[in-house]
């Protein structure tokens, strides 16, 4: 008589099976040693596979073959951009019963504070947009508006990272990481990924938001300058002839693989050479990405090149169009340096200084990207991390609120002239129709062609995705889009 019911492992007629052994013996610590060593067996099969840039088919087909993020840093303001809150005009200055998350004290806390800027509605759809921003306005019917997002942390870094890797504990790969390793890249002499900062500083979180995590490297978002070089470290300090220059590179990859013959199966070493070789290929491919030369005077005059305020940020914008043209799956685009929508005083003359410097690049992105037949295939995402409080802070600010913040989204099969959600009456809080920044993500990955379900890369024994659904609940917005591609 058995003294166990039968498992896969241990056929009725058998004790037990050896497996079971180690489970059910010495409270179970030869079975985690069993577990441990069948870990080490797929690590090491997992470092025989050769990651590469290659394009993908989309499992899924795919409205959209391209994203451009324009992250906007430090918690651009809700109301008095995109949310209009007749409420907060009517009760200027007084007292909200409200309970909410801040870090100030003292007598002005939960005083109601009106917004800085007047509405009017723009396109023949109406979105009701803000005054300050009316180049973004010109564009009102190619935006999806969702004023229903929430997140999961008031601090930049944390909110930060969690927008770009879906967690708020640094260490995970970005969406630009999970898109380039779903789907590779359409020109293999660039980059699947590109960062493009301003030149002279980073945000507070600075690489954390472009990390590859623990997918290969590979998969990292590369950065490129708009001042100078386009690739830092890229071309040898010392000029040398174009054929000797070529044989080193050729010698260089062929010690580079007698090399890889030591170790075969070492995906780390195959992205690291992987790597060069791309860097050699780039010296030839980014030289034209700051060259202006190709494009018009009307070109360089939409994304406000000719104007000081908007030159730095929209000459971003506009390689960020030259990349996607050109091939690159995922492009992320900062405004200056620091966090430059953080309004904690002085919330119009802030926010006027900010919007004066991208409003007008980011909607001639939109529109060039319109006329060149390229917006249909392209996603243009515009976020910053969380919103701001309807309450005062500093007199004339505004402190974060993880709660509640909107952002647009254009092109790529997304809804145009189209507003999704709405916040409470003040604007403090989503309460119809709520996305998450999971709900975002798995959307975005839809768009694509991706499961978000799906995608998914071992680590530490375990499937790791994206969104992690079964805990976050993530799923597709499909109200968003005009002709969902799937559904989950």
């Amino acid at each position: 008589m058995n003294a166990f019911p039968p498992t896969a492992d241990s056929p009725a007629g058998a004790l037990f099976s050896r497996r079971d052994m180690l489970r059910l013996s010495g409270l179970g610590f030869g079975s985690l040693a069993l577990c441990g060593l069948m870990q080490g067996e797929r690590v090491r099969a997992a470092g025989s596979q050769v990651f590469n840039l290659k394009p993908k088919p989309s499992p899924l087909g795919f409205q959209a073959r391209a994203v451009i993020m324009l992250m906007q840093n430090g918690g651009p303001s809700q109301m008095e951009l995109f949310d209009p809150k007749p409420e907060l005009e009517k009760h200027h200055g007084r007292q909200h019963t409200l309970k909410v998350e801040m870090f100030q004290t003292g007598s002005e806390q939960n005083t109601l504070l009106k917004s800085a800027f007047a509405f009017k509605k723009y396109g023949n759809c109406g979105m009701e947009l803000s005054e300050i921003i009316p180049h973004i306005g010109s564009v009102a019917d190619d935006l999806c508006l969702v004023r229903s997002m929430h997140t999961e942390h008031n601090n930049h870094t944390e909110a930060l990272i969690m927008f770009n890797t879906g967690r708020i504990f640094q260490g995970k790969p970005a969406l630009g990481s999970w898109i380039s390793y779903g789907l590779g890249t359409e020109n293999q002499n660039l980059p699947a990924y590109v960062v493009l900062r301003d030149p002279t500083g980073y945000n507070t979180t600075g690489s954390l938001t472009w990390s590859s995590g623990w997918l290969p490297a590979l998969y990292r978002g590369t950065e490129f300058s708009s001042q100078g070089a386009p690739i830092l470290n890229l071309k040898p300090a010392k000029a040398q002839p174009a054929e000797g220059q070529g044989d080193d590179l050729e010698f260089l990859g062929l010690l580079n693989r007698l090399h890889q013959r030591n170790y075969p199966g070492d995906s780390e070493l195959e992205t690291r050479i992987q790597n060069y070789e791309l860097a050699a290929r780039m010296q030839l491919a980014a030289g034209d990405l700051v060259d202006l030369s190709q494009e018009t005077q009307a070109t360089r005059q939409l994304y406000g090149l000719d104007q000081p305020d908007t030159a730095g940020y929209g000459l971003r914008c506009l390689m960020a169009r030259k990349l996607i043209e050109a091939g690159v799956r995922f492009v992320q685009v900062f405004p200056r340096p620091f966090q430059p929508w953080d309004t904690h005083s002085k919330t119009r003359e802030e926010l006027t200084s900010i919007c004066g410097a991208c409003d007008q690049p980011s909607a001639a992105l939109i529109a060039d990207l319109k006329q060149r037949g390229l917006l249909e295939s392209t996603i243009v995402v515009w976020s910053g991390e969380f919103g701001r409080l309807p309450v005062s802070q500093n007199g004339s600010g505004r402190d974060h609120n993880r709660n509640a913040f909107s952002l647009f989204l254009a092109g790529g099969g997304f809804k145009a002239g189209h507003i999704h959600g709405e916040t409470d009456e003040v604007g403090y809080k989503a309460a119809v129709d709520r996305v998450s920044v999971s709900d975002l993500h798995a959307t975005v990955l839809n768009q694509l062609g991706l499961d978000h379900r799906l995608l998914t890369f071992e680590h530490s024994g375990r499937d790791e995705s994206l969104t992690d659904a079964s805990l976050t609940g993530a799923r597709v917005v499909r109200e968003l889009l005009a002709q969902p591609v799937a559904s989950a």
